[in-house]
Formats: C-alpha cells, structure tokens, sequence
C-alpha cells in the first residue's frame, strides 16, 4: 500500500499557499513565494480540499490592489504628506513671522548689533524661500535644475543663518540683562549636533550597511579582499536519500 504521508512530489508554485489534488486527495502545504514544492501534506478528502483553497484564495484576494485600497493609500500619503511635508515648513514661516512681528512691536529695531542685522537677512530670505518653494517648475520643465540649485542654496543659507543668530540672541540677551546663557548654549549646541548627525546618518544608512557594519543583530559581513582565495569552499554535504 502507498503511504500518502510519505508520497513525493515536485513542482513549481507562485503563492505562499499551494494546493494541489493528487490522487484523488486534496493537499496543502505552505510555502515561500516562488519555492520548489516537494513534500505535500494532505490535508482530508475532497470538501476539506475545497475549502482549505477557498480560504486561501479569500486571504489572498484580501491584499488585491483595488480603486477603494487605492484610494485609501492615497489619502495615507496625503495626510503624512501634508502633516510632514506641508504644515512643518508653513508652521516653522509662521512661527518665525510672528517672531518678527513681536520684535517690531516691542522691541528697539535700530538695528546696531548683529543679531538684529542677521535677523532682518534671515526674514527676506526665509519668505524668498518660501515664494521660490509656491513657484516651483514641473519636473522634466525647462529651468527645472535651475530652480532646484536655487531652492537649495537659499534653504542651505536660511539654515544657517538661522542657527547664527540664535548664537547671536543669547548674547546679545546676556549683554542686556547680563544673566548668563551658558546652559541655554549649551543645550542648543547638543540640540544643532544630534540634528547633523542624524542626517549624516540618513544620507549615509546605505552605504554604512553595504560596507558590512554590524547593524542591530546582523553580523559583519567580510569583503572580497577579505575572502582567502585559496581557501575553497567547503562543499555542502548531500542530502541523504
């Protein structure tokens, strides 16, 4: 008698789940996507089959790209879009317009130090940059690579003016109260630091993983200098029959 637990089979599958009748029994096995299937389990005659395969068909059905799920995907990146992309930047404009409202209304604007010199710079550009940001060209539009190295350049400098005269502010409120900002510098200088280097982190996570670092648990992976040439590999060994 044939052992249907033991009997062979071999084919080629696309989904995670393969069912296949085989001698009128209906057998199921799971898989990863794309495998070579050789062990079939049974799992019962042929009603047990026919729902075993329905389930499977429902669950892959349930991740089918349909206009609703299209719809709902969009509207996802939309949200995080306007959340991060949109309403940070418009935020940070109005944040620092309201600061220099506050500035004209209460406070001397002869502009003799440098933090009020740096600061008036730091307003014309920042909303420079934002009409530049509205009045964006189409990508693959004449003027396109233009706008972007001047989209760039302005931001690089409203940035950096910006994290200038902070600087420029503590003392010139230590100059008026003479109370010190040691602690506020500080904390500021830690701040501008894990910002930097969380960027050069992100601008350099994919070439830090192909240089084989040892990232969370995975292990460091040896380059091809590395790798003796005269050291074979060993052969694996065969699979017993």
């Amino acid at each position: 008698m044939v052992n249907h637990s033991q009997m062979f089979y071999q084919g080629y599958f696309e989904n995670n789940m393969c069912i296949c009748h085989l001698h009128g029994s209906w057998w199921l096995s799971a898989l990863p996507r794309r495998a070579h299937v050789r062990n079939l389990v049974p799992v019962g005659g042929s009603s047990q089959g026919h729902t075993a395969m329905e389930s499977v068909v429902q669950s892959s059905n349930k991740y089918k790209i349909t206009p609703q799920l299209l719809f709902e995907i969009k509207v996802h990146g939309f949200l995080l879009w306007a959340s991060v992309g949109f309403l940070m930047p418009v935020l940070a404009v109005l944040l620092a317009t309201a600061g220099a409202v506050m500035s004209i209304k209460y406070f001397d604007n002869s502009f003799s130090n440098d933090h009020q010199k740096i600061g008036l710079a730091f307003y014309i550009i920042m909303w420079l940059q934002a009409l530049i940001g509205i009045f964006r060209p189409h990508r693959g539009s004449k003027g396109r690579s233009i706008w972007f190295v001047l989209h760039w350049l302005v931001g690089i400098s409203v940035s950096l003016l910006g994290v200038i005269n902070i600087y420029t502010g503590l003392q010139a409120y230590h100059h008026r109260t003479s109370k010190n900002v040691r602690v506020w510098t500080i904390i500021f200088t830690l701040h501008i630091s894990l910002i930097l280097l969380f960027y050069i982190l992100q601008e350099k996570w994919t070439y830090i993983q192909k240089q084989g670092a040892v990232l969370g648990n995975k292990p460091v992976q040896p380059t091809d200098q590395e790798m003796s040439p005269s050291c074979p590999e060993k052969a694996a060994p065969s699979q017993p029959c």
